[in-house]
């Protein structure tokens, strides 16, 4: 989950590296089990780093971006291909029909606009991708809004991280505050939303 914080995060994206980010990121933007990795605060971590020359920018935003897209992608494909299968399947820890009810309203509420603007509220991420499947979606437009939103949140997450470590003096030391604020603020609908129900 989003409000996960490990207690040395740049250790933790140094340790798994461009391959591990990737996979984070591919998980969470479009496989069940994806819901509960840290997105936001992983993409502005490994834009810092790249601020700090442990990792190349121009090798990292490629990347993240293509694994936000692709994630996307193989959950359309997967709500597409196993609507039936998902309507009926039996709940278990790792799939909740709530999800894909929340993600059905939330995509219902704000149109095809729902790709672009789940990216950045953690767990409906990973099912609008999925809902928009189920839901029969165009096809072409979602390649248009699924490409969109991965630009925009894939890429401005990561270079905000890397702007802010270009220019705030021992950035370092005030990673994990801003990494908490950034938490605080993409789960922040959620809770209100829970609040409000």
């Amino acid at each position: 989950m989003e409000a996960f914080l490990y207690s040395d995060l740049t250790g933790f994206v140094k340790t798994i590296g461009y391959v591990g980010i990737f996979f984070i990121v591919f998980a969470e933007c479009g496989l069940f089990f994806g819901f509960f990795f840290p997105g936001d605060s992983l993409l502005f971590t490994a834009g810092f780093l790249a601020s700090q020359q442990v990792l190349d920018l121009s090798t990292l935003i490629p990347l993240v971006v293509i694994a936000t897209i692709g994630g996307n992608f193989v959950g359309f494909w997967t709500g597409e291909k196993l609507e039936d299968w998902l309507i009926t399947r039996k709940e278990s820890f790792l799939f909740k029909k709530k999800y894909l009810r929340e993600a059905r309203e939330f995509y219902e509420r704000h149109g095809s606009s729902a790709l672009i603007l789940a990216r950045f509220i953690p767990i409906v991420r990973t099912f609008v991708p999925i809902v928009a499947g189920v839901a029969n979606m165009r096809f072409r437009k979602f390649i248009i809004f699924n490409v969109v939103g991965g630009f925009i949140w894939g890429a401005g997450i990561t270079l905000l991280g890397y702007y802010l470590g270009s220019i705030i003096p021992g950035a370092d030391k005030l990673l994990l505050p801003i990494v908490v604020i950034i938490v605080v603020v993409s789960v922040l609908p959620g809770l209100l939303h829970i609040r409000r129900k």
